[in-house]
């Protein structure tokens, strides 16, 4: 009996050493997401064309704001009946502004939260394949870590991925 136990904590023992090897050989790294996502090309081609559109809001904006104050300008030259008579007609246009304004914003908004949720998969699509390929069992992002030895960094591998694949 007392040969069974000590044949047991052996065979126990060398699956806990076996174990504890088999995590030593896991293999780690992280990227710089930030990094990743800015040196990326499909950023910096949405990032032109997501400024060319709010270039051409924002020059629109302008440009109904201006027609409001000449509106508002127009009113404040008549007399207290013709302005009583037309001040429902500035109402109705601040808040068609406000509502173009509002609907604008909005679309922009969801634009870029698009195009950033498109990147994030591409970037994890990269790591995802490279990580495969080169047998690495946990690629970390270098925001949740506390500590990162600067040679597990596969950083500059994904970016060269994501702009060598043309996505």
């Amino acid at each position: 009996m007392r040969r069974l136990t000590v044949v047991l904590l052996g065979v126990i023992f060398s699956l806990v050493l076996f174990m504890g090897i088999a995590q030593a050989a896991d293999k780690f790294g992280y990227i710089d997401l930030s990094r990743t996502f800015t040196e990326y090309g499909k950023t910096k081609g949405y990032d032109k064309t997501l400024s060319d559109k709010e270039k051409a809001y924002t020059e629109e904006r302008d440009k109904k704001v201006a027609d409001l104050k000449a509106f508002q300008d127009k009113l404040n030259l008549l007399n207290d009946k013709e302005r009583e008579a037309k001040k429902d007609d500035l109402q109705n246009k601040v808040k068609a502004f406000q509502d173009y304004d509002r609907q604008k914003q909005a679309e922009l908004r969801k634009e870029q939260d698009e195009r950033m949720k498109e990147i994030l998969k591409d970037i994890e699509e990269a790591v995802k394949k490279y990580s495969e390929k080169e047998g690495y069992t946990f690629v970390f992002n270098d925001r949740v870590l506390v500590y990162q030895n600067k040679s597990l960094d596969i950083t500059n591998q994904i970016i060269a991925i994501l702009n060598k694949s043309g996505k």
